[in-house]
């Protein structure tokens, strides 16, 4: 591998998504001696408000895109391949932002697109301008086989990673935990049922309320619902629906959270006794998994990447329905001592399948595979 160049292209260098990927497997790179380049694409406020429609619209949302919106997109990354060293063994171009470089690519090394979204169900005008882009790839990769459509390349499975370093997952001292906590108006008196995701009913934060309510009737516990509101219509009236809630029993606590709130969410989940991503869509998030590194069971929706994440009845459940979700949470509660196996399994399960260095050894068999 060493002397071999492996180059990331991506929309940005912050968020969440590729970029916090990057901002640790490209380090790790080039400490094993691989000579590993990350670059950006950039452009005018137009050229972005395409990428995130596009995006959007590839992962299933009705969107208007324009054609005069889509030619504006590919001639600005014209602009890009100009300012961009693009010359590689192998180029990884992640997500839709920088994708249509692919017409720029220099005769040597390989091209591989990186999806990092469910794009199995695509608005058709999004996807008939997509594919054929696609199509120019000498490979393309997703988080599991049912998030792709049909190419015309190869296709592989790599599945995303923590880092089990970062702000939201590194190890905190329970001081630290009840420092966070009380910032938040958490107390921590009562055992914590935690949800963390957006307040959108692709989530279900709501149907996570009608599960707490049937525990309550049988287990004195808090439920706590943080997470991200986007401003969306149906966002804020699925806020307002669990502000209600909220008001009508003291024991149910929703917290907004602002976009870098890693150590927020780092100390919540470690505060929690059983953790919740009740979805009943999702894509590959690794909710699961952070959670799941800090010793905790997990209850989560039998949609996207969770089944993935979670091994039914070792580290936790996958529930079809709030009754579902409800019998597992009694479920764990009566018993202690399940809670602390699955807990233990979890965090084991976590270190072998979705920690960060096994994502690095993927890339780099793929590196490998497709330069030889």
């Amino acid at each position: 591998m060493r002397g071999r160049r492996f180059l990331h292209l991506s929309g940005g260098r912050f968020g969440s998504g590729p970029a916090e990927i990057l901002q640790t497997l490209v380090p790790m790179m080039s400490d094993l001696g691989i000579d590993a380049a990350w670059e950006i694409t950039g452009g005018d406020p137009g050229f972005y408000t395409t990428g995130a429609t596009l995006r959007a619209a590839l992962r299933g949302s009705e969107r208007v895109l324009t054609d005069e919106a889509l030619d504006h997109f590919v001639e600005m990354n014209r602009v890009n391949a100009k300012k961009l060293v693009l010359d590689a063994d192998l180029v990884l171009v992640h997500d839709v932002q920088p994708a249509t470089l692919i017409e720029h690519r220099p005769s040597r090394g390989r091209w591989v697109w990186a999806c990092h979204f469910d794009a199995s169900r695509p608005q058709r005008r999004a996807w008939t301008f997509f594919r054929p882009f696609v199509n120019q790839y000498d490979a393309a990769v997703f988080a599991l086989p049912n998030f792709s459509r049909r190419l015309g390349v190869p296709k592989y499975v790599i599945h995303p990673s923590i880092d089990p370093l970062s702000e939201k997952n590194r190890e905190l001292p329970p001081r630290e935990v009840s420092t966070l906590l009380r910032a938040l108006s958490i107390p921590q008196d009562k055992p914590l049922l935690v949800q963390i995701g957006a307040f959108t009913p692709a989530e279900d934060p709501v149907g996570v309320v009608n599960a707490y309510r049937m525990v309550k009737k049988h287990h004195d516990v808090r439920l706590v619902l943080a997470g991200t509101s986007g401003g969306e219509a149906d966002s804020v009236a699925q806020l307002g629906e669990l502000r209600e809630a909220a008001e009508a029993d003291r024991d149910i606590l929703v917290r907004e959270l602002p976009p870098d709130a890693s150590l927020q969410i780092n100390a919540l989940q470690r505060a929690a006794i059983i953790v919740l991503q009740k979805s009943v869509r999702e894509s590959f998030g690794l909710g699961a998994a952070e959670a799941m590194w800090k010793g905790k069971p997990v209850i989560g929706g039998f949609v996207g990447g969770l089944p993935q994440q979670i091994i039914y009845d070792v580290t936790g459940y996958v529930v079809s329905s709030v009754e579902g979700a409800a019998f597992r949470l009694r479920h764990l509660l009566n018993a202690p001592e399940l809670i602390a196996r699955m807990g233990a399994a979890g965090r084991e399960h976590v270190r072998r399948s979705f920690l960060i260095t096994r994502h690095l050894v993927d890339y780099m068999a793929l590196l490998i595979h497709l330069s030889q």
